[in-house]
């Protein structure tokens, strides 16, 4: 495993909320994430969709990631910014976002993420966001 790999999938292996939405790190590239979620009824709001927030986050979260890999090995990174589109109902079997690096700069990094809902092997995108993303470098 690659060091900037393992140094993704170490920090989402400390993410919290990833863990208690059940989500999972599928894929870690230099500039790219994959995070799949599986359904999950209590991750629903009243019309029986998945949450926005919940899709919100894990955007937020794939994003975030995608800038850690190709971040200096001595950052970390934090959301500074975001926006999303809510594109259609979020009603799957699971859902994956994708994210991607747009440019990486020495302080901030765009990144735009797409959220798609998967039915019986069929995929529908559902959210996307644009988000930029800090490196933090602790001070020596």
């Amino acid at each position: 495993m690659l060091a900037f790999e393992q140094k993704v999938r170490e920090s989402f292996g400390r993410q919290a909320l990833m863990a208690t939405i059940a989500a999972e790190l599928l894929s870690v590239a230099p500039g790219t994430v994959e995070i799949r979620l599986p359904f999950g009824r209590h991750l629903t709001q009243q019309n029986d969709f998945l949450h926005a927030g919940v899709i919100t986050s894990v955007l937020d979260s794939a994003c975030g990631y995608a800038a850690l890999s190709v971040a200096p090995e001595n950052a970390e990174v934090l959301s500074v910014e975001f926006k999303v589109n809510l594109l259609a109902p979020a009603v799957g079997e699971s859902f994956i976002a994708r994210a991607q690096v747009k440019r990486a700069g020495r302080t901030l990094t765009v990144c735009t993420a797409d959220a798609f809902a998967l039915n019986q092997g069929n995929e529908k995108l559902v959210a996307t966001m644009q988000a930029t993303i800090m490196n933090m470098i602790p001070q020596a």
